[in-house]
């Protein structure tokens, strides 16, 4: 075993990384070691059990743990480990498999106070915490000793606090930098594995920034040398952390500037994050990771810089100098604390076990912690967003500003963030859900999965169904396309995708991190935002589509001076604020999605369209026979998806819908007059917030096309197809086709669709994400391309391409002319797919399609609901 091991570790560092935690099975064989340990390798094998094996309640956490109790009672032996050592240990693994042992000897005179020092700062007890409770409430003082060390919130203030003065130095990228950058999405098979992934950052050159080898490691060495200066790194940006909701991002940037985290394996924490703006969801990965991220003018600051940051002053100096280069306001007092106890998962879980404590000991609320603040009732109306958090946290509304933990009724995760989610629900000790759905994809991955990829498809279902979730399976299609299927109106959730915007309820999307807990407990902190309205007014006009409307609210942005397109001093009032959109009442839930989905673009916090009742009626009934088919087809957890059912026909039976109230507050009110949009509107490479009308754009030359992502339904391939049939024999263009789902896929196929796509030469792509994340099938290098995906960021769809975001309708007619098309062009187009438009815009109502009310009829519920 130690053999392999150090071939392991050789093969490791020469790809410059630490070696990987060590699994289950080598556990089981270091244990044999541990109770025979080989002349002169007693030191190694005990470091190997204490630091290389990951926590909760992993596979190799159980073995562990297993062993360790064994050893803590007497039952097994080692020359080298101590029955006190091994409790010790077991208070070192943060809860799930340690707990019963530790619990445990508290009965065992000799070693419990061990076990009062462990269970004192292990904070995830969950429903263990009754069993100290009751050891405490029948004489054990043992056991009374811990329960007043969690009352005394020992667990927190044994950790030093934040210092009065930091010094750092400047890491700086300037501009913006995504997602994409610190997280590549080619690379998203090694997520999971944060050291090897961290080597992408970075790793396509850009202003100031040269990788080690360009597109495959970042600037590794440039990094190293920065550390010589013998300051931790502090990542610097003017716009960081947009796009896509990925920890994996915040997971590169602190595995070279965070600390590492005592007794766990290959995952750091702390450090900080500057930036003249920091994407919402970003900011809540570094908050739960144990960072202080800070928004604020980073002008001043340059590459190699050294400063000292005063946290508690809110201001930042020259090192060695009273030179003032920037002033701060922390977004809250309660990051402060959030660092101190090593994120704000953590402080959350720990604050609650405090109060908890307290309460059984019959004491007042601790005075210990920096409690959220409650903010003043303006005494005005309350928007649709406010009441719907209000609904999901047992009271009438919620103001902007202020600290609530809804009830998440439904989770979604995909599958190259479900790995890490997999991760964080291990470190939780999660072994069953308390959000009342989660749902796990495999729509990023599907289509050309790599060996690890492979194994995820193997084993992840499992994980989820085994704790109540409902698991997709590969090739079904798009997170979001399903997601929505099993939606509630007027109900609270998250997804570990940026693009989880429900069209009916909202949703508030989150890192892997954040989503675990969601899906754990049931709830998610939330600071509420302000919300921004965008009303709609007029009519549509001929040849206007609803991808125009989305852009169609930048455009308007950037008019009013809300929006810029330069990232140097970038103003985005979307950014953090939740979108909300009236005027559009009428719309189809389908199509709602593609304006709620597109929320993700603006870096909106989340999204709230007003809907009339009727199609969201529609919608239910259909999407309640679609869950009865995935019954009947295996899908599971079935409890959960019988549970679902139950409460949209308790719904239906029952339609009652919330509103904003007339006088509500909102920070920025946004009119868009439909009588004035009279030409298609796209968003220009390589920006989606850069929304430019078709005739500044017009005979641009286009290369490739694509039709296809969770913006697009079975509409937008309907009218493709049409226009293909009437117009093309052979295309000038590449044209892509990837339909949302499966059901999609099927429904084409028997009205003729994929024949014609195929006539025309189009490469056809499984249901799923294909293009639009970029981690599987890319566009040429240097392409120029019309897409209806969701984002255009540089190198996204491939590299070095130019991709202009743009309705199906106008990628079609592209895709036929290989250019834009001029208005005159294009309005000509859309005179034939008007004249159908009734036939194509036609939308999946599977309580009218006859194979899906079929298998619906014989499904008989087979749990109490």
């Amino acid at each position: 075993m130690l053999e392999a091991y150090r071939k392991h570790v050789a093969e490791r560092a020469a790809e410059g990384v630490v070696p990987k935690p060590l699994d289950a099975h080598q556990v089981a064989e270091l244990i044999e070691l541990v109770k025979n340990p080989p002349a002169g390798e007693e030191e190694f094998i005990l470091d190997l059990l204490e630091n290389r094996i990951p926590p909760g309640v992993d596979e190799a956490a159980y073995v562990k743990a297993g062993f360790l109790d064994a050893v803590a009672k007497g039952e097994a032996t080692s020359p080298i480990l101590s029955a006190a050592r091994a409790v010790e240990l077991l208070g070192t693994m943060q809860g799930g498999y340690n707990i019963e042992p530790l619990i445990a000897q508290l009965d065992n005179d000799v070693q419990a106070p061990l076990a009062v020092k462990a269970l004192s700062n292990t904070l995830l007890m969950f429903d263990a915490y009754h069993d100290v409770v009751e050891k405490m409430q029948a004489g054990n003082a043992h056991a009374k000793q811990v329960v007043e060390s969690w009352a005394n919130a020992e667990w927190f203030l044994s950790r030093p606090k934040l210092a009065d003065k930091v010094t750092l130095t400047v890491f700086k990228v300037t501009g913006e930098t995504n997602t994409d950058d610190l997280s590549p999405a080619p690379d998203a098979w090694s997520r999971p594995d944060i050291p090897l992934h961290a080597l992408a950052m970075l790793k396509n050159a850009r202003d100031g920034i040269v990788p080690d080898e360009a597109g495959v490691k970042g600037p590794i060495n440039e990094i190293e040398a920065l550390k010589q200066k013998g300051h931790p790194l502090v990542y610097v940006g003017d716009v960081v952390g947009t796009g896509s909701s990925r920890k994996s991002a915040t997971n590169s940037v602190l595995w070279f500037m965070g600390d590492d985290i005592p007794f766990v394996p290959n995952k750091r924490a702390g450090g900080f994050c500057l930036g003249g703006k920091i994407a919402p969801i970003f900011f809540n990965t570094m908050e739960d990771a144990g960072a202080l991220p800070i928004e604020l003018d980073v002008s001043k600051m340059n590459m190699g810089d050294v400063i000292d940051i005063y946290p508690y002053e809110g201001v930042v100096k020259l090192h060695g100098s009273d030179e003032v280069i920037s002033e701060f306001k922390l977004k809250t007092d309660v990051l402060l604390d959030e660092v101190r106890a090593g994120g704000r998962i953590p402080l959350i879980i720990g604050r609650g076990l405090t109060d908890r404590a307290r309460e059984t000991l019959g004491l007042p609320a601790s005075d210990v912690f920096v409690r959220p603040q409650d903010v003043a009732d303006s005494g005005k109306g309350y928007t649709l967003a406010q009441k719907m958090v209000g609904k999901a946290c047992g009271v009438a509304g919620v103001r902007p500003g202020q600290y609530c933990e809804p009830k998440m009724t439904s989770v979604g995760s995909q599958d190259t963030t479900g790995p890490m989610t997999r991760d964080e629900l291990k470190d939780l000790a999660c072994l069953g859900f308390s959000a009342d759905l989660t749902m796990q994809s495999f729509c990023h991955t599907a289509a050309y999965p790599k060996p690890v990829d492979v194994n995820t498809h193997h084993t992840l279902p499992d994980f989820i169904m085994n704790r109540g979730g409902v698991s997709l399976r590969p090739g079904d299609g798009v997170i979001h396309s399903w997601l929505n299927r099993m939606l509630l109106p007027d109900t609270v959730g998250t997804g570990g995708d940026s693009h989880t915007r429900f069209p009916i309820g909202i949703s508030f999307p989150a890192g892997s991190g954040l989503v675990a807990f969601a899906a754990a407990t049931g709830v998610m902190p939330l600071d509420m935002p302000e919300s921004i309205l965008v009303r709609f007014k007029g009519e549509m006009q001929p040849g206007i589509t609803l991808r125009d409307l989305v852009h169609a609210i930048p455009h308007k942005a950037i008019e009013m001076g809300l929006l810029t397109v330069e990232k140097k001093g970038k103003i985005n009032a979307f950014s953090g604020r939740i979108l909300e959109i009236e005027g559009l009442e009428k719309l189809k839930v389908e199509q709602a999605f593609e304006l709620s989905d597109a929320s993700a673009e603006r870096s909106a916090a989340g999204c709230t369209i007003k809907l009339d009742k009727e199609p969201i009626i529609e919608y239910l009934n259909s999407n309640i026979v679609m869950l009865k088919w995935m019954i009947a087809e295996g899908y599971g957890d079935r409890r959960t998806i019988e549970r679902r059912i139950a409460a949209m026909e308790e719904w239906l039976a029952n339609p009652e819908l919330m509103a904003a109230d007339a006088d509500a507050e909102y920070a920025e009110v946004i009119e868009i007059d439909l009588n004035e949009i009279k030409e298609p509107i796209l968003c220009a490479p390589n920006d989606p917030d850069d929304a430019v009308l078709l005739s500044q754009v017009k005979d641009t030359q286009i290369d490739e096309v694509f039709v296809g992502s969770c913006m697009t339904n079975i509409g937008h391939f309907r009218a493709t197809g049409k226009m293909l049939d009437k117009f093309a024999k052979t295309l000038p263009t590449r044209l892509w086709i990837a339909p949302p789902t499966k059901m999609d896929r099927d429904q084409l196929t028997e009205e003729g669709y994929y024949a014609i796509f195929g006539r025309v030469g189009a490469r056809i792509e499984i249901p799923g994400c294909s293009l639009c994340m970029g981690n599987q099938a890319r566009v040429a290098e240097g392409a120029t391309v019309v897409s209806t995906s969701t984002r255009n960021f540089p190198n996204r769809l491939g590299t070095g391409a130019n991709v202009y975001l743009a309705s199906a309708e106008l990628a079609a007619v592209a895709a036929l002319l290989g250019r834009l098309p001029s208005v005159e062009e294009y309005q000509e187009y859309a005179k034939e797919i008007d004249a159908t438009a009734a036939d194509t815009y036609r939308y999946l109502n599977f309580d009218q399609i006859d194979s899906y009310t079929q298998k619906a009829g014989e499904v008989i519920f087979q749990s109490a609901v």
